[in-house]
């Protein structure tokens, strides 16, 4: 049985005392509560990424670390159960990251056609608005000729001025990468603050709009985290 004391702790805390492991007992403990079809469901999901992403790393971690906390904190922080929006937080990277694989398409797929196999085949394991929310979420293919970050911005708000579900795992993904600036190293930091920064007042509006479906509480504690992030990145780039 996993040490309940984990549900006290921060999730970097966790991260940085008990590892991945650490992060699946905990989030295995928030999951007690769901019911059983939830809870499958989520278990589920949590299999696919894990294999999808078993040999990715975040400079410092398994890449799974960072999955794990944007689906906890969704679910601690801002107060959702939703099956579908946790599926799509545990599955967030996926499409972007692996879509030959996901799709069981041929590894010199062009990323357009493999991307939407491997949204079709999110849509067949789960259901099309687990897929259509994870679409929200996956960066297309860039221009090459154009700046990645500018067009990942661009990309982030369009794509957030339509989807309000889609918000909640986004935001819970920046504050991963926000936030959690401080637990990398010194060359990530400065690039992640370089990308990220300029995007703070786009999602603090956004979190602020009466159809982002969250707590009064929620959006003030995610206000809150936003403020955190600006800060640390300008303790970065100033």
């Amino acid at each position: 049985m996993a040490p309940r004391i984990l549900l006290s702790m921060p999730l970097h805390a966790i991260t940085e005392v008990y590892g991945e492991e650490g992060l699946r007992n905990r989030l295995a403990l928030e999951l007690e509560s769901f019911p059983d079809d939830h809870r499958k469901q989520l278990e589920e999901a949590l299999a696919l990424a894990s294999a999808l992403h078993a040999d990715d790393r975040r400079v410092r971690e398994p890449y799974m670390n960072h999955l794990l906390r944007v689906a906890i904190r969704i679910i601690k922080y801002y107060g959702i159960r939703d099956p579908d929006v946790l599926v799509a937080a545990l599955l967030h990277d996926a499409v972007e990251d692996h879509p030959a694989e996901l799709g069981g398409v041929d590894a010199g797929t062009p990323y357009p056609r493999a991307s939407e196999t491997a949204l079709a085949e999110i849509a067949r394991r789960f259901n099309p608005r687990v897929a259509d929310l994870v679409r929200s979420v996956t960066n297309p293919e860039y221009d090459p000729d154009r700046d990645r970050h500018e067009q990942y911005r661009e990309h982030v708000t369009e794509k957030l001025e339509r989807d309000p579900w889609a918000r909640i795992i986004k935001i819970s993904d920046f504050t991963d990468n926000g936030v959690g600036v401080i637990h990398t190293t010194l060359d990530k930091a400065y690039r992640s603050a370089q990308k990220y920064r300029p995007l703070v007042p786009k999602l603090r509006e956004l979190v602020g709009r009466p159809d982002t479906p969250l707590s009064t509480q929620a959006k003030e504690h995610i206000l809150d985290q936003l403020d955190l992030a600006e800060e640390r990145f300008a303790a970065i780039l100033d």
